[in-house]
């Protein structure tokens, strides 16, 4: 995306929501859309974040352009989105591209990998780096047109049955856990289960698995994961700043005047902002609830943080070798993280150290 270009498109939506379109957009034909997410509609900050992209383009559009949202299950399965999308069974989808690693390790670059970026920095690689030109060229492939959808920050590390207190807890641990990250435990000895948001409770409480992460406080409290696992570890590192996206057919995309465009990437970009806004707004208030509740909050050991470093990028230079969708993006991915942390060192990380220690 071209900064230029974002701006004025950025500016028509601007435009368009103060109600002074001109009249060309008003002379639009009338479209229907439908939007899969992968999502249960109980969780008002990821399904709702698609709820806040459909809202904006029927208000930018004066009703014209319509956009039905779809929780995961309804239409296909939560996982289903990608192929749906490719086939055109629906217009679009919200979802979290790391979901999809079954089918190209490749899909985590575009949301989150262990030990990668954070939110901010995930954003900057998108809009200001590379990410969003190379995300787009490996999605042509299954006929995709992506745009950033929402950001949960740093996620924390799951719900225990009992704690982790060394590399050898996590021998033979059965975990619900997402995308890349499960072939990282996979080699800690742990064994990765991919399971949808809606049935992991279930899974925890029956003893199928033995632990899981979702996302973070607000999300995980009102999906009671708290009542059948008391141990919440932190932090996430293998969601640092995990993005959604919003999945478009790309020749229902390119059928789209440049107006319903401009509309697009304006909703987009409002929603990825207020998702993570929702998140950092609740998520401090839903963690004292939890404490309160008896939750027991637990530090990952160190050893087990090094140990998960490690096989992390030894995973990555493996892929770099084998497959070239991976290579083409990661070593850009890995230059800009070099860079950010370098930077943030300097700033954001010593300014959040010296306020967590300050007394409030």
């Amino acid at each position: 995306m071209q900064r230029r270009s974002f701006i004025h498109q950025a500016g028509l939506a601007g435009i368009l929501a103060a109600g002074s379109a001109p009249a060309i957009v008003h002379a639009q034909t009338a479209l229907r859309w439908r939007l899969a997410s992968s999502f249960p509609k109980s969780l008002d900050t990821i399904y709702g974040t698609a709820e806040v992209f459909a809202k904006k383009i029927h208000e930018m559009s004066g009703g014209k352009f319509q956009i039905s949202v779809h929780a995961g299950g309804e239409l296909m399965p939560p996982f289903g989105v990608v192929d749906g999308v490719k086939n055109r069974t629906v217009e679009m989808a919200h979802t979290a591209p790391y979901y999809f690693v079954g089918k190209d390790e490749t899909f985590a670059l575009g949301s989150a990998i262990p030990f990668g970026l954070n939110a901010r920095q995930m954003s900057a690689w998108m809009f200001e780096g590379n990410g969003l030109k190379l995300m787009r060229e490996f999605y042509a492939q299954y006929d995709i047109i992506n745009f950033p959808g929402g950001n949960t920050g740093a996620q924390m590390g799951g719900w225990f049955r009992k704690p982790i207190k060394s590399l050898d807890d996590m021998k033979g641990l059965k975990m619900r856990i997402g995308g890349f990250a499960g072939k990282v435990i996979e080699r800690l000895g742990s064994v990765p289960q991919n399971l949808p948001g809606g049935e992991i409770y279930q899974a925890l409480e029956k003893g199928t698995i033995d632990a899981a992460e979702w996302v973070g406080p607000y999300d995980d409290h009102k999906l009671g994961f708290n009542k059948v696992a008391p141990y919440y570890h932190f932090p996430g590192w293998w969601e640092g700043g995990p993005q959604l996206d919003f999945y478009i057919n790309q020749k229902a995309y390119d059928g789209l005047t440049p107006e319903y465009k401009a509309m697009v990437e304006a909703a987009s970009g409002l929603a990825h902002a207020e998702m993570q806004a929702r998140y950092d707004a609740r998520n401090p208030v839903a963690l004292k609830q939890l404490v309160a509740a008896k939750t027991q909050l637990v530090q990952f050991p160190k050893t087990v943080m090094d140990a998960a470093f490690k096989v992390s990028m030894e995973i990555y230079e493996e892929l770099n070798a084998k497959n070239p969708n991976w290579k083409k993006i990661y070593p850009d991915l890995a230059k800009f993280r070099a860079d950010q942390n370098m930077w943030f060192r300097f700033t954001e990380a010593t300014f959040d150290r010296y306020m967590q220690s300050a007394k409030l």
